[in-house]
């Protein structure tokens, strides 16, 4: 059995969405009260599972999340797709952003999708929709952007955050403050924080370390603050991109030592937990598949393009970004992360927090109310 999403689960790509039709007065999808502002709190990497686990450590925000409090992340649960999801309002088969790294076709190369942004790759071309800043704009709406400076005239933000004035401000309390500023100017609109200090940690220690422990407190701490200055007519939502999870070093495999794993295989695209095989011309691929199925079929789902069509894994896909999808995909189920050692480095493999594939704890995200927006 395929994993797939939940039939009618609420996913990243009804946040923003559902925050437009709030701010207008009109239903929508969260069943969101109207509201004259609505910020949407975005944590890079922080997992329903985890907070769960830490509840003691974030009491503001786990005291927020109840079982109908939780949403899907959407799928691959990587950053670039799922971030261009929720600001799109659409999965990744529409918008095209569907891995961490993918295959530009036109140039025959892998391309990061929140890095490797270069003359070659139009960011308003190869993210293919237009954005909810975009739409809210067009609705005579303010739509904000505050997130860390580096960010502010990224690739990736031309190609997901467009339609949007980008506020940068370096630290966690002064992007909260930057975006209080933004609610007492009185402009009805939405207004996207950021937060990508818990993913960074978890890449580089672990969620399971002191050192996230650390930085969610800091965060708890924060929203606390944040929620109680809130207006009767400012919502807030807080919810993730993706879980993570702790591979350790003794669970990375690495592909090429495998003759049999990369026969025929041209590109490696994807994350370490969901990679996606671009083959050559002419390659056997059923061959390729039973290879990876016989090895690796306890500990991964490996799925033909056509396959993870079938199961919904990307949405609907449009027809220029079916080619962006590997003719084979290699989901990991168990703790395991896959790397090819002829193009990866030392320090890629050295992350610990890890996340991509299908697991709970990769997919399952909370979905936090406050303010406005607070569940009655």
């Amino acid at each position: 059995m395929l994993p797939t999403a939940p039939d009618a689960a609420l996913t990243l790509a009804d946040v923003l969405p559902a925050c437009r039709a709030a701010i207008a007065g009109e239903p929508n999808a969260l069943e969101l009260p109207s509201a004259r502002q609505a910020v949407v709190l975005l944590v890079d990497g922080l997992g329903a599972a985890a907070l769960r686990i830490r509840s003691g450590h974030a009491r503001t925000l786990a005291g927020a999340m109840s079982k109908r409090d939780v949403i899907h992340s959407g799928f691959p649960t990587t950053t670039a797709a799922a971030l261009a999801s929720l600001c799109t309002g659409a999965a990744p088969g529409r918008h095209g952003l569907v891995g961490y790294t993918v295959l530009d076709g036109s140039h025959d190369r892998v391309v990061n999708q929140l890095s490797g942004w270069d003359a070659r790759l139009d960011p308003a071309t190869w993210q293919r929709l237009p954005t909810v800043f975009e739409r809210v704009a067009a609705d005579g709406l303010r739509a904000s952007i505050v997130g860390p400076p580096k960010y502010a005239s990224s690739g990736f933000t031309a190609a997901v955050l467009r339609g949007a004035d980008y506020h940068a401000a370096k630290s966690l309390d002064e992007r909260f403050a930057a975006t209080r500023r933004i609610l007492d100017e009185g402009r009805p609109g939405v207004v996207y924080l950021y937060v990508p200090e818990l993913d960074m940690t978890a890449h580089a220690s672990g969620w399971e370390s002191g050192r996230w422990t650390d930085q969610l407190e800091t965060l708890d701490a924060a929203v606390r603050r944040f929620a109680a200055g809130l207006g009767p007519d400012e919502g807030l939502l807080v919810t993730a991109d993706h879980g993570v999870l702790d591979v350790p070093a003794s669970s990375h495999m690495l592909i090429d030592a495998h003759d049999d794993l990369v026969a025929g295989v041209r590109h490696v695209a994807g994350d370490p937990r969901c990679l996606q095989l671009h083959l050559e011309p002419g390659a056997d691929r059923d061959a390729l598949v039973e290879a990876w199925r016989r090895r690796e079929g306890k500990r991964a789902w490996i799925v033909t393009r056509e396959e993870a069509l079938d199961a919904g894994w990307f949405g609907e896909v449009d027809a220029a970004v079916l080619p962006r999808i590997g003719d084979v995909l290699v989901a990991a189920r168990g703790l395991v992360a896959y790397y090819d050692g002829r193009t990866s480095t030392a320090q890629g493999r050295a992350m610990i927090g890890q996340h991509g594939s299908w697991t709970p704890e990769e997919t399952r995200v909370p979905l936090l109310r406050f303010g406005a927006f607070a569940r009655r």
